[in-house]
């Protein structure tokens, strides 16, 4: 039985010329805390090996927080120990503007990013991504803007999130520089991107992948009686089992399963895992150490399905 490649090296974002380790830290509930706990997180995912840290202006809000809250954390970390910022590669979203939803105007985007640099006490990021798509934004326009933002400094690379190909296409037609990376929601539970073009598009234009949600917005750490009680129980909990049967036989977390599975993707995806407790963020490379044959790989998605592949 011959391993899939999970390559502890790092790994490119598109064509930036930025390389990242294989696992990404995500922000999401990165807000509410001190600075010493803050600090704490921050630590644990550098000493994880992880270098690619990933936010938004409206990371925060979901969690009962400020718009921006996620953001001014980060910023109150590195005003307090600014050595940090030479060790990480930042990535920040905007775009979704609560109550319109999304708003991807020239004007918008501006007054976004500004404020974002200036909630992270930085002066640019290394990774700007549209977080959803304004269907009200035609993307010459959008192109427009973010040539102008990029001219000036405000961000090195353009990532995407949450965009379908012909989407993705529209925006790099008016563009004169790569767009670098794409952040679909992607596990072994969200499958779709396997389907929809997503990560074959990815493939054929050489864009850097961060998967959101790897395990699938926590469903894959539950217990499988509890699973079983929820929508698509019988499926979801079946799939927690094949994780488990497997996690058992490498010695790992089912959680370390889940990720190997995003990581052994031919794309060369970059999971984001969202964990703000210490203990689970420094083990994620045990990811890394988890062997999955072609069975394996396919085994877990077809349990994911519910149905065989033809």
């Amino acid at each position: 039985m011959t391993a899939l490649s999970i390559s502890p090296n790092p790994r490119p974002l598109g064509k930036s010329g930025l390389e990242v380790f294989p696992v990404a830290w995500g922000m999401w509930r990165f807000a509410g805390v001190d600075l010493k706990t803050a600090r704490a997180r921050i630590d644990a995912a550098l000493e994880a090996g992880i270098t690619l840290f990933d936010t938004a202006d409206v990371y925060g809000l979901d969690n009962a927080r400020p718009f921006g809250a996620a953001e001014a954390l980060l910023g109150d970390v590195l005003k307090e120990a600014p050595g940090l910022r030479d060790k990480f590669v930042l990535a920040t979203k905007c775009g979704i503007e609560p109550g319109t939803p999304y708003d991807s105007s020239g004007a918008y985007l501006r007054k976004a990013l500004d404020a974002s640099l200036s909630r992270m006490k930085v002066e640019r990021v290394e990774l700007f991504q549209i977080h959803r798509p304004d269907m009200l934004a035609h993307p010459a326009d959008v192109a427009a803007a973010l040539t102008k933002l990029r001219a000036e400094g405000k961000f090195a690379h353009l990532g995407v999130s949450n965009h379908m190909p012909a989407q993705v296409a529209a925006l790099q037609a008016h563009l004169d520089f790569p767009i670098a990376t794409q952040q679909p929601e992607f596990s072994c539970w969200a499958v779709q991107p396997l389907f929809d073009g997503t990560l074959a598009q990815c493939m054929e234009m050489g864009l850097g992948v961060l998967a959101w949600s790897p395990l699938a917005g926590g469903r894959l750490g539950m217990p499988a009686e509890e699973a079983s009680r929820g929508p698509d129980g019988a499926r979801l909990s079946g799939l927690i089992a094949k994780l488990d049967e497997i996690a058992a036989r490498e010695g790992v977390a089912r959680e370390a399963v889940a990720v190997a599975f995003v990581l052994a993707h031919p794309a060369k995806i970059v999971p984001i895992i969202g964990s703000q407790q210490p203990a689970r963020i420094t083990r994620v490379a045990d990811a890394l150490k988890v062997k999955l044959s072609r069975a394996d790989w396919y085994g877990i998605l077809q349990t994911s399905m519910g149905a065989r592949l033809p």
